[in-house]
């Protein structure tokens, strides 16, 4: 699962469980992103040097199949994934999936560096009672060997994850319904952290030295993730999205969700939309980036961003990344981590592009094919 963190896996199942949230590479993987909203699927290839976009397809979830980042109905969502699948074209059967970073507990445990790997994985399983306030029987746990300890140099640090059994399980379910095989569970702070090197390549200054904040407006959590040095030092969500100007456009002009979201992506609504509407809730987007730095620098040792990246699907919406440089004082871009990929036969280069920024996840997940 953290192998975007150039760390040395050992696969631990979990306390006997069938799916290692650090399981190793398997070539050939979809990253399939699964949030409250869509199923997102992308396939990914090498052609020499260069990485290839084969296939993508983003399918619209049922209401309420997943809400706050947990899986409320297993059927719908397997049904979708299999859709998505479908529409894709892609052969490829083994896939990559993530759980939300909230409902994962890590922390950094030293162990002598003269363990076995049997003996390593017994010492953590004996620890993690400490820290996980849950039956070890009701989670998934595994851990990654970091480096040797600086407090101890007969020591080495663990970087010890548990997740509720539940959330690992139902994306599982969910992918085998679809007729896929679950073969990395990872998590969607590491994923984007995996595939932030694409972005940051497009940075003049490569984000070297510099704290970076990607900011992923979903369509009910906006998702922050602070980077320094590439490395993730920050991670919070806040629940606030696309989903608020939706029911906005359905409350002011009596549609359905259904027409009100169709309306927000295609146009055709009345003259006062754009003032009355959408100016608002672009302000608010602001707003609650400003709000979310603000706890960042409260918490942490940092007093400033050098940059933000724009990411999930109101990273779209025109000229808001203007307001948001102009109220949080920062340069803005937008995500696109396929600005210098090849695209396959089957993709349209303009439609890619314009869902680049809901991609990021999905593509941290199919870039584990190259781990």
């Amino acid at each position: 699962m953290l192998n975007s963190l150039d760390r040395v896996s050992n696969s631990l199942d979990f306390g006997k469980k069938s799916l290692s949230l650090f399981s190793r590479k398997s070539p050939f993987l979809l990253g399939i992103d699964i949030s409250s909203s869509a199923v997102k699927l992308l396939e990914l290839s090498r052609k020499g040097e260069r990485i290839c976009v084969e296939n993508y397809a983003i399918e619209p979830l049922p209401p309420h199949t997943v809400v706050e980042n947990k899986v409320e109905d297993v059927e719908a969502l397997g049904e979708a994934i299999k859709r998505a699948v479908k529409r894709s074209g892609t052969r490829i059967k083994k896939a990559a999936a993530a759980v939300a970073g909230s409902a994962v507990i890590t922390k950094i445990i030293s162990v002598p560096n003269t363990l076995s790997e049997r003996e390593l994985e017994s010492q953590i399983e004996l620890e993690a009672g400490q820290y996980i306030p849950y039956p070890l029987e009701e989670v998934n746990l595994d851990f990654e060997v970091l480096t040797p300890s600086e407090k101890d140099p007969e020591a080495v640090d663990v970087l010890l994850a548990a997740c509720r059994s539940e959330n690992v399980e139902a994306r599982v379910a969910a992918l085998e319904l679809a007729g896929l095989t679950p073969a990395v569970m990872d998590v969607e702070a590491y994923a984007m952290e995996k595939v932030f090197p694409l972005i940051a390549s497009q940075m003049p200054s490569r984000g070297k030295g510099q704290t970076i904040a990607v900011v992923d407006v979903g369509a009910t959590l906006t998702t922050i993730n602070v980077l320094h040095d590439y490395r993730i030092i920050y991670t919070r969500e806040q629940i606030f999205g696309g989903n608020q100007l939706t029911e906005e456009i359905q409350r002011r002009y009596g549609l359905s969700y259904e027409e009100a979201n169709l309306a927000k992506r295609q146009g055709g609504l009345p003259d006062n939309y754009v003032p009355e509407i959408l100016e608002p809730f672009k302000k608010a987007i602001a707003q609650q980036v400003s709000r979310a730095f603000q706890f960042f620098f409260s918490s942490t040792q940092y007093n400033s961003v050098d940059h933000v990246v724009l990411a999930g699907g109101c990273a779209s919406i025109p000229e808001v990344d203007e307001l948001i440089e102009h109220m949080a004082g920062t340069t803005v871009s937008i995500a696109n981590p396929f600005a210098d990929m090849a695209l396959g036969s089957q993709v349209k280069a303009k439609a890619l592009y314009s869902d680049a920024p809901a991609l990021m996840t999905s593509c941290g997940l199919a870039l584990r094919s190259f781990d």
